[in-house]
């Protein structure tokens, strides 16, 4: 390390070991460290940002980042694929590596390109956000024109649009700014797909996102495929260095018809030689602000308990409880959680009484998961104080919070909410409380098996658990629709369920093969979809980064042959090997609707499923 001091580095290491890894490249001191691993443990997260803090050196981009690409200096980390992107003119930075993927492709058919892309990532506590890349997009002078790419759960996006309207008050030539924010038909409480792809109280819903933006003066879209002619007009100037004209419609037949070459898994991908590194992506200022081998398997994310099985975790940690009843009492309503802004825990009470209904007084106190026994103490007394208790209540309430968020750490949680009612022997008891811990804790690094052995048949939905058997997320939506979706990769799948609803479709479920979809993962996919009663037609939407839409298209086959298949469906190809995927739904004599552009598969699949 001495000797090479390099500048930066790729963590390609699991999730259950990836915070060890990040851990040793800040210890380091490498200035740039890309986290590609998608599901590292929430608690490993906290510790590598509580470390961040104590210094100024490195800085952390990922985790679940694809990583970042220079075409105008012709150095990538990570993994984004090298033949959707051209040396241009607009810096790109997305949560999404699939939609960043089709944004990429999307300004190489448009002749603009790229000058740098940058994939942040879709983790519940990221360490780049969308204004550290703001920054340097706005003082890089090969950066013309910026994209943003969001989604549902926490404050970035909402950040960045502010972030944008000072930026265009300082800039009397500003350049221009387009954005996209997937999420829109989220389902509440549950997690889409990307670890942070959820909202929490407080914060913006996808629409809301949207609004900020637009009011901020970014130029919003619904579909990553209109970023490149959309921007190419907001740029309004001619074809950049290096991009001759008569050159670029014979790249574009080359990006959609003959792209498949350059990925094929049995040939090695050529990187070249970085001729010059910036380092102004890890130099900016950061503002204040333990495992087991295990093969990594995507999961829900969170696991929650309700009721008995809540109460009963928190009585063998000690803290008194009592059944779910309506106090008549004084009641402290208690939640912690992690808070994506802070990096910290955070425990947020409000003293109130049931019959009146208001709130008396409240407090908040912020951890982090290495704080002192001191430390805490002190905060604890702090919050005492300010929620005005009774001074006999002192001792117990202490005993109380600190049992709680010693669970809360010990056991990985993400969020605990409850009451804390004091009983005639000045003891706080516990109520009406939902626990939901990490799941990543246990799928990625084996711990803390005791949670997972209380997942029950009951608490279950049959399709999703299936699906999460082999690696797919796959939610049930509520109401009427009746598009089944197979989609790979996150963003796309909450991008796909949103735009069909914009154009009069509804879908009946949120479904991601993953950014690394096979034959067989797509084959139960359509096993899943096929249960849901409500199914009259099914859209594959897939734009294949690292997977590859010919092997999807055997994967279409395949369950058209095993699952017998009596409903009719839209294929949508583009990506890596989308000539030969497409010629294979085309000669298969199946009763497939095969298209390449968006809008004309949405149009198809929409009018399918309006058929009686």
């Amino acid at each position: 390390m001495e000797q090479l001091k390099p500048d930066a580095t790729a963590v390609y290491v699991a999730a259950g070991q990836a915070a060890g890894a990040i851990e040793e490249a800040i210890e380091a001191e490498i200035p740039l460290v890309i986290a590609v691993a998608e599901h590292i443990p929430l608690h490993d997260m906290l510790r590598i940002h509580s470390i961040l803090k104590t210094q100024a050196k490195t800085r952390v981009v990922g985790p679940n980042a694809p990583g970042m690409i220079s075409p105008i200096g012709r150095c990538r980390i990570g993994f984004p694929p090298i033949p959707f992107f051209a040396a241009g003119s607009v810096g790109i930075v997305a949560k999404s590596g699939t939609l960043s993927y089709e944004t990429v492709a999307s300004t190489t058919r448009a002749g603009i390109g790229q000058s740098l892309v940058i994939g942040i990532g879709g983790d519940v506590l990221p360490g780049t956000n969308f204004i550290d890349t703001l920054n340097v997009f706005e003082h890089d002078v090969a950066t013309k024109g910026i994209i943003i790419v969001g989604e549902v759960g926490g404050v970035a996006e909402a950040q960045a649009a502010e972030w944008v309207k000072q930026y265009r008050k300082r800039n009397a030539n500003p350049k221009p700014i387009m954005g996209l924010v997937t999420g829109i038909l989220a389902v509440p409480g549950r997690v889409m797909g990307h670890a942070g792809a959820f909202a929490e109280r407080g914060e913006e819903k996808a629409a809301e996102k949207i609004r900020l933006l637009e009011d901020a003066g970014v130029v919003m879209t619904d579909h990553p495929a209109k970023f490149g002619t959309i921007m190419k007009e907001l740029l309004k100037t001619k074809p950049v260095p290096g991009i001759k004209n008569k050159d670029v419609d014979a790249r574009d037949r080359h990006i959609s018809e003959n792209i498949d070459i350059y990925a094929r898994r049995d040939q090695p991908q050529r990187v070249h030689q970085a001729h010059s590194q910036k380092r102004s992506l890890h130099s900016y200022a950061r503002r204040p602000l333990h495992t087991t081998n295990r093969s990594v398997c995507r999961g829900r994310r969170n696991i929650s308990f309700k009721g008995s099985k809540a109460l009963t975790i928190l009585n063998k940690s000690g803290i008194p409880v009592a059944p779910d009843i309506t106090s008549t009492g004084e009641q402290l309503m208690t939640v912690i959680e992690v808070d994506r802004m802070s990096h910290q825990l955070r425990l947020h009470m409000i003293k109130s009484s049931p019959n009146d209904n208001e709130r008396e007084c409240e407090g908040a106190l912020y951890l982090n998961v290495s704080d002192s026994s001191r430390s805490m103490v002190k905060g604890i007394q702090k919050l005492f104080d300010n929620l005005k208790l009774r001074p006999d209540l002192q001792n117990n309430f202490h005993t109380t919070i600190d049992s709680l968020t010693r669970l809360f750490i010990e056991k990985e949680a993400s969020s605990f909410k409850l009451q804390l009612v004091p009983d005639k022997t000045k003891l706080f008891t516990a109520q009406n409380a939902i626990l939901s811990f990490d799941d990543a804790a246990y799928r990625s690094a084996g711990r803390h098996k005791d949670i997972q052995a209380l997942r029950t048949a009951e608490d279950e939905i049959p399709e999703e658990v299936e699906a999460e058997n082999d690696g797919i997320v796959y939610i049930k939506l509520p109401g009427n629709g009746n598009i089944g979706s197979l989609v790979n990769g996150a963003g796309l799948a909450m991008n796909t369920v949103d735009a069909l609803a914009q154009r009069g479709g509804h879908c009946a479920n949120f479904l991601d093969t993953g950014g690394k979809a096979t034959r067989e993962t797509v084959k139960v996919s359509f096993r899943v979809i096929l249960k849901d009663s409500r199914v009259k037609t099914i859209f594959v939407n897939i734009f294949g980064g690292l997977t590859l839409c010919d092997m999807i298209a055997e994967g279409v086959l395949l369950a058209y042959r095993d699952l017998g298949i009596g409903l009719p469906v839209v294929v949508r190809l583009r990506g890596t090997n989308e000539r030969e995927g497409q010629r294979m739904i085309a000669e298969s004599g199946l009763p497939l609707h095969a298209f390449d552009d968006f809008e004309e598969a949405a149009a198809r699949v929409i009018e399918l499923a309006g058929k009686p």
